[in-house]
């Protein structure tokens, strides 16, 4: 069942883009996360999925840049699929390719943050923030190239360690009501909430949501079903060369229960001709 746009924690990576699309709202939670004040951002909408028409093609993430031309990655991130630091080290590649253009020195690369906000502990160490940059092993001596990878995790124990602003935050992302925020004594907090609020109101934003959410359950469905027709051929290749006709016909199945006793049949098959003539 799809949750009420009006429902939405900000740990919903839809709403989590949607709200940090505004440069205000970015530039506040950049500032909470850093813990220091930044110049005013530019969010590049080209990177987000809200303003494409094209749902397929695009991440659920936010690339922003400040007036220093610091640049900034930032996503929210549910599932832990244990990718995240390769995946970090892909979006860094991809963030400094994106900021050079041709003829530009590698001196010309500005400083970049990387930035994940899990509702799980990506290390496993009971922390709220992991920050990682390049030091060398044989010295205590940083390697100078600018870019740093965070971390945060709102499974953190370690209050003691960080800033209550941030751990508000991170229980924020989790706990949108109002009220959280009026058990905490943040005011950035109650500025982000009554900007996640307003947004909750937009009807497009929230047209933006059920279709998102409709192409999710798409992306869902057609992926049982490709699953269960690949399965079927993995059995059917082992028995002998598959006709063009069967695999199209295999191929072009939408039925996940027709495609399930099809995979149970190929399982149980003798021959190709035994399983076309059951099938």
């Amino acid at each position: 069942m799809i949750k009420k746009f009006q429902e939405l924690d900000l740990s919903n990576s839809y709403l989590f883009a949607a709200a940090l699309e505004n440069a205000e709202t970015c530039k506040l939670v950049l500032e909470i996360i850093l813990g220091f004040k930044i110049p005013n951002v530019t969010v590049h909408a080209e990177h987000n999925i809200l303003l494409s028409s094209d749902f397929r093609s695009v991440r659920l993430d936010i690339y922003a840049s400040d007036e220093m031309q610091v640049h900034y990655n930032v996503e929210a991130q549910n599932s832990n699929h244990h990718n995240l630091p390769k995946r970090s080290r892909y979006y860094q590649a991809e963030m400094d390719v994106s900021s050079l253009k041709p003829g530009d020195d590698f001196e010309d690369l500005k400083p970049s943050y990387m930035i994940f906000i899990c509702s799980f502990d990506p290390f496993e160490r009971g922390r709220y923030r992991y920050t990682f940059e390049q030091q060398c092993q044989e010295c205590d001596m940083s390697l100078g190239d600018e870019t740093k990878r965070i971390f945060l995790s709102t499974k953190g124990k370690n209050d003691s360690e960080v800033p209550q602003e941030l751990i508000h935050f991170l229980g924020y992302m989790e706990n949108s009501t109002d009220e959280y925020v009026e058990a905490t004594t943040d005011e950035s907090i109650s500025v982000l909430h009554e900007k996640v609020k307003a947004l909750k109101q937009e009807r497009t934003m929230e047209a933006r949501y059920m279709t998102f959410e409709e192409l999710l359950k798409d992306r869902e469905t057609d992926g049982r079903i490709a699953g269960k027709a690949e399965s079927v051929f993995v059995f059917l290749n082992n028995l002998g060369t598959v006709s063009e006709e069967l695999r199209s016909k295999i191929l072009a199945e939408n039925d996940t229960d027709l495609l399930e006793q099809w995979l149970k049949l190929a399982a149980k098959a003798t021959s190709l001709e035994e399983f076309q003539s059951k099938m």
